[in-house]
């Protein structure tokens, strides 16, 4: 990563904010599947007893973007209590994404997440929710670039192996759902309601990419591509790619008993991968 020439930019400048304890890349560029226009997902990561500077960060964040008036520099949890905050920057004509993250916080959701405690909350930009395991797989996936004192190493030893756990809590709270969504589909049918039919289809499939990730021990940090990926797991439903393709072309032509059915059949795949069908 030192070699990367807009991070041996950005990160000295960043890691001079005083409070920021720790920083981290995120996303594609962190997993190796990025292309040239990726964008750059960093995670600031503060201490509890030790506030972070946000003041001293839009001093910091305007002498490295490429248009200062254009940044936008938020408070911590003004996003939220799980995005948190953070920032959107173009830096040297690259999209660059800061978020904060307090290290106990995710420390203790890391424990929980170990004992089999997960929870799911509103959040904009997370269609199906955001799930508290996030922040352990955004651990777990992460590529450390800034961690003095290894509080995200310490976190990240606790991430692997996958728990077990984790992910029996995980089949146990998104399984039922799937058919559970799909009966609420059947349900809207009648009535014409294609909001609330392609609402139910899309909480289906998010539950079964869920259900999918977990039985890989593999953690799933956002709902985008998450399909995609688990299509290509060991363990995985037959033609699972082309049926989930097939879901939203049969949605788009109203064609909603046969979008049903696929569901079905989905559900009862996964239910026998689970040992339960």
């Amino acid at each position: 990563m030192s070699q990367d020439p807009l991070l041996a930019r950005i990160i000295p400048v960043l890691a001079a904010v005083p409070g920021v304890a720790a920083i981290v890349l995120g996303g594609s560029r962190a997993r190796g599947t990025a292309h040239d226009a990726s964008d750059y997902d960093l995670g600031l990561y503060y201490r509890d007893g030790s506030a972070l500077d946000i003041d001293r960060l839009r001093v910091a964040v305007a002498g490295l973007v490429d248009d200062p008036a254009a940044a936008h520099v938020t408070t911590v949890d003004e996003w939220g209590p799980w995005i948190v905050g953070g920032a959107w920057l173009v830096i040297d004509g690259r999209k660059v994404d800061l978020l904060y993250r307090s290290i106990e916080q995710v420390a203790a959701v890391i424990d929980a997440c170990r004992n089999g405690e997960i929870s799911m909350h509103y959040q904009p930009g997370h269609p199906h929710g955001f799930c508290s395991a996030i922040w352990m797989g955004e651990i777990a996936l992460c590529r450390v670039l800034h961690d003095p004192c290894r509080l995200v190493a310490a976190m990240k030893e606790r991430t692997t192996p996958y728990p077990p756990a984790l992910r029996d809590a995980l089949v146990r709270r998104f399984q039922w759902e799937i058919l559970f969504s799909i009966e609420n589909a059947e349900l809207a049918v009648p009535r014409g309601d294609t909001t609330q039919i392609a609402g139910c289809a899309c909480r289906a499939l998010a539950c079964i990419a869920q259900v999918l990730f977990a039985l890989n021990g593999q953690y799933l940090i956002n709902e985008k591509g998450a399909l995609a990926q688990a299509a290509d797991f060991p363990m995985t439903v037959r033609d699972h790619a082309a049926r989930v393709a097939e879901v939203w072309r049969r949605i788009g032509a109203a064609e909603y008993a046969a979008v049903l059915q696929t569901l079905r059949v989905l559900e009862s795949d996964v239910g026998e991968i689970c040992g339960v069908g």
